[in-house]
């Protein structure tokens, strides 16, 4: 799959939830969104992550910015996830991986030193217009999961 870039148009997505309710990118319309891809809910990096965005989740939505996660897995272990973590984030199921891999972020990726085929880590801020048409603002392949909310922050929030 070809990566995306700022100004290219955002694949639209209708995935379930946690909830097994279907959310759809023009839900979020008009309006900023950042969304997540990320590989398996209940594991340790993908924990961190999603903490991190619960924690970051009062001072985005104050800038304007809802925040969804993606992953391979089934809407139960979403639910699961989201109990054990405390996680306050909309996360979408997307088992058959068209959305994973629309976005560009399904590939090859190192894990612990082997190449492996998966979810690459990846973030992309939306510009989601009235009609639900998005626009990427920014794509970020291959990020850690330890510190690249805060480098969201730094970059989209203003400062205090």
């Amino acid at each position: 799959m070809s990566q995306l870039t700022p100004g290219d148009p955002a694949p639209d997505f209708a995935l379930p939830d946690a909830r097994g309710d279907r959310v759809t990118l023009g839900d979020f319309a008009p309006g900023k969104v950042i969304v997540y891809f990320y590989p398996a809910a209940l594991t340790p990096g993908c924990t961190t992550e999603a903490v991190d965005f619960t924690t970051a989740a009062p001072a985005f939505a104050r800038a304007g910015y809802r925040i969804v996660g993606i992953s391979p897995d089934a809407p139960d272990k979403l639910a699961r996830f989201e109990a054990k973590a405390g996680l306050d984030l909309t996360l979408l199921a997307d088992p058959d991986k068209a959305v994973i891999r629309a976005y560009g972020a399904w590939g090859e990726r190192l894990l612990y030193g082997k190449k492996v085929t998966g979810v690459i880590r990846s973030t992309f801020v939306l510009d989601v217009d009235a009609a639900g048409h998005a626009t990427v603002a920014q794509a970020f392949y291959g990020v850690r999961a330890k510190g690249h909310v805060d480098r969201l922050q730094r970059d989209l929030l203003p400062t205090a």
